[in-house]
């Protein structure tokens, strides 16, 4: 008998998934990369405002495909239904192997890095491989550190396990305390007495600034708001689909562009463009500048709480591409099973963990993402571009929302996603390859599972 997945996810943990997801760590780190890149902060502020509404384009779009196709694996889905098997399971296999465990391994290390803070010994090595294997082609050095992130990761599936309407809880809640601390930093900010609005005019010097620092920018800043998406991977589970999930995605990424905007305001009003290009993180110098170290180790426990909100909805929203990838018959059958009492694809689950572990303990995962950003901006457009594939090939496909503003919306996204693309394979030739190759060795899997599975 095989179980199907339930639609126990309400509004509220919809729209904590794309909260949680999108807010990790972007919001301490990325404000520095970009200053660097465009070199003054008003055209800085135009960078976040512009990728804020270039992520609400693809909300807004998404929010049409997601009401009309309420499947499990989101992007997956909508790229299996306008272009066909092949491309949904290169989009499956590309989050599988690398875009969403890299970014799980990512997020789990830079938990443990905050921690270190208070534990400076997580960063001491507890076992050394004297092989080539490690990053830069060093030894493979083990910390305490990425022990206790491999074990936070293997944690949150077993919370996963428990059904989505607990998962879906815990996010919620997380969520809401990351908000709550994040808003406090922010409050704390922009009512300091020491603060100047003449720091929204700085500039650092030498200033790059031009067409190609504006893109180098936004790469950045759209990695922050990455993640809006992930709620349309756990349609299958959202009650009322056709309503819930446009709505969702639209309050999530509106609210979460009202918080980097917010932040960043803050940000400025206490530091200089030249200090915040020189702040490792952004919001612990705010906070050292005006309640000295004590203020600033108290960012620390503000990433943690981001940083666990990210990675539930990480694991929570990713292990639903494998599962429907072999719901599909294109990878292990095991892996399509959903656990008869609760309602998880719970093998799914730790399949994506046990893997995010393996690349955080390579230590080799920045350079995997890295790969891969070239090929993935190319399937995000492609998604995104299946509106009007999908309005031409099935003109009468029940669509309870329609994507506000079509066709330019969705066109300005497609528009911007080619322009990434094109500026990603000039500044990063080898990476981009590379990323393609890492894609290339799936194809074999492909057709081999291809080939075994009826079609529909």
């Amino acid at each position: 008998m095989q179980h199907e997945l339930r639609r126990d996810l309400g509004l509220w943990g919809a729209v904590a998934i794309v909260i949680g997801t999108v807010i990790g760590s972007g919001i301490f780190l990325v404000p520095k990369r970009a200053i660097l890149k465009v070199g003054d902060t008003p055209e800085l502020f135009f960078v976040w405002v512009f990728g804020g509404l270039l992520s609400l384009a693809g909300a807004l779009t998404y929010a049409e495909l997601a009401a009309a196709i309420p499947e499990s694996g989101g992007e997956y889905a909508f790229l299996r239904k306008a272009y066909g098997r092949l491309w949904a399971f290169v989009y499956g296999w590309t989050q599988l192997l690398v875009a969403k465990s890299g970014s799980v391994a990512t997020l789990a290390t830079a938990f443990y890095l905050a921690l270190a803070n208070f534990v400076p010994e997580l960063k001491s090595a507890v076992y050394r491989i004297e092989a080539p294997i490690g990053p830069g082609g060093g030894p493979l050095e083990i910390t305490y550190g990425q022990l206790l992130a491999m074990a936070l990761i293997l944690l949150l599936p077993l919370l996963n396990y428990f059904g989505v309407r607990f998962a879906g809880g815990v996010q919620v809640a997380v969520t809401a305390a990351k908000v709550g601390l994040i808003g406090g930093v922010t409050v704390i900010g922009l009512t300091w007495s020491g603060g100047s609005t003449a720091n929204f005019s700085t500039e650092i010097a030498p200033n790059p600034g031009g067409l190609a620092g504006f893109f180098a920018a936004l790469v950045g800043i759209l990695w922050a708001y990455d993640g809006w998406n992930n709620v349309s991977m756990v349609s299958a589970e959202i009650k009322d689909p056709q309503r819930n999930l446009p709505r969702a995605l639209i309050y999530g990424t509106a609210a979460v562009m009202a918080i980097y905007l917010a932040a960043n305001t803050a940000y400025f009003y206490v530091l200089s463009a030249q200090e915040v290009s020189q702040a490792d993180i952004v919001p612990t110098e705010l906070m050292r500048k005006i309640f000295g170290s004590p203020g600033a180790a108290a960012v620390s426990v503000v990433a943690m709480v981001s940083i666990f909100a990210a990675l539930n909805g990480s694991i929570l929203s990713g292990a639903r591409v494998p599962f429907a990838m072999a719901r599909d018959g294109l990878f292990f059958p095991a892996v399509a099973q959903v656990h008869p009492r609760y309602g998880t694809p719970s093998i799914s689950t730790f399949l994506l963990a046990g893997w995010s572990c393996l690349l955080l303990l390579s230590g080799r995962y920045d350079e995997l993402y890295t790969c891969v950003i070239f090929a993935s901006w190319i399937l995000y457009g492609m998604a995104t571009a299946s509106v009007f594939v999908l309005r031409r090939k099935f003109p009468e496909m029940e669509r309870p929302y329609r994507t506000l503003g079509y066709p330019l919306v969705p066109a300005v996204f497609v528009l911007v996603a080619g322009l990434l693309i094109f500026y990603t394979l000039r500044d990063s030739p080898r990476e981009s390859i590379l990323g393609l190759v890492l894609i290339g060795i799936g194809l074999p899997f492909y057709f081999y599972w291809n080939r075994r599975t009826p079609k529909p």
